[in-house]
């Protein structure tokens, strides 16, 4: 069974939409990413912090996932990092509201000896720093290395950002961010732009309007399942990435035509990840209606022409 080593926050997050608000959920890009994950056959493990403060039956619930949490530092007396904001009408759009860094700010992270050999490694977001520093600690080289970072990155740590991307294979980022990060307007030029920097494949993720997969000149689409209600987007992002590193991790083919079905597959997840708050339908997601919605979209995306 392959493995699969994801380096992200966990976290604590305080969510308004037009739809509602929450107190502290479960939340953080390491959670999202590892549950959705654990719906591939692989072994997984997940690289954060935490303080005291975090719940023994957030644990538990990793756990019963399979996700190993050795890498999991619990940190006495420290309090867990928090996120709150508030979305927009359009749930495009949102304002943060509060971060809390807290055991975040010193956190330097421990690969766990039976990760250090991992085929696929999942860098979410977090310091590039963080992230190299996990690189630093592989054993062996992975097959493949995904990367995910966000424009607060590029704006205050740009020549670290800069020096991981060179180390990765995929990176995935959303359209505002890859425009910032390759000053063109053009996804296209972008990603060819983005591609000299380091990695082979570039993932551009356009929210409600899919997301595109770049390889040398091949260009894949995969459109997002259209959905009535989109409750909260909160870590769909995250999803998205788990389930596409999740599956080239079952698989263990690393070939352009397989990240097809990656996108698809994470895709597929990620939209479920925006019908509740947070991570609450990925916590009680059934794999039957994975494999159901799967379908809906092998249906939207396939079609019969006369060339």
């Amino acid at each position: 069974m392959n493995k699969l080593l994801i380096v992200g926050t966990v976290a604590f997050d305080a969510i308004e939409t037009p739809f509602g608000k929450t107190d502290k959920i479960l939340g953080g890009a390491g959670t999202y990413i590892g549950l959705s994950a654990s719906h591939f056959n692989l072994q997984s493990a997940i690289v954060s912090v935490v303080g005291d403060d975090f719940p023994q039956e957030y644990l538990d619930l990793l756990t019963a996932r399979n996700i190993d949490i050795s890498g999991l530092e619990v940190v006495k007396g420290g309090k867990t990092f928090f996120w709150s904001g508030r979305y927009h009408n359009d749930l495009n759009s949102r304002d943060t509201l509060d971060t809390q860094l807290n055991v975040l700010a010193d956190f330097q992270p421990k690969v766990p000896q039976n990760f250090k050999n991992a085929e696929v490694v999942m860098l979410g977001n977090l310091h590039p720093l963080v992230q190299s520093s996990v690189l630093d600690q592989m054993e062996a080289k992975p097959k493949l290395v995904v990367l995910d970072t966000m424009n607060f990155w590029m704006d205050c740590a740009l020549a670290d950002l800069l020096n991981v991307i060179k180390r990765v294979d995929v990176i995935t980022i959303n359209d505002e961010e890859a425009r910032q990060l390759s000053g063109e307007y053009s996804l296209v030029k972008a990603a060819a732009k983005i591609r000299t920097m380091g990695p082979k494949y570039v993932v551009i993720k356009k929210g409600e309007h899919g997301a595109l997969l770049f390889h040398d000149k091949d260009i894949f689409f995969a459109p997002a399942l259209p959905l009535e209600e989109v409750f909260d987007p909160t870590g769909a992002g995250d999803t998205f990435a788990g389930g596409f590193a999740g599956f080239i991790t079952q698989t263990g083919n690393i070939s352009f035509e397989n990240m097809k079905n990656a996108i698809i597959y994470g895709s597929n997840l990620a939209s479920f990840c925006v019908e509740q708050f947070g991570t609450e339908r990925m916590i009680g997601l059934e794999h039957s209606d994975v494999v159901n919605r799967l379908a809906q979209f092998k249906s939207l995306t396939q079609f019969d022409i006369t060339l």
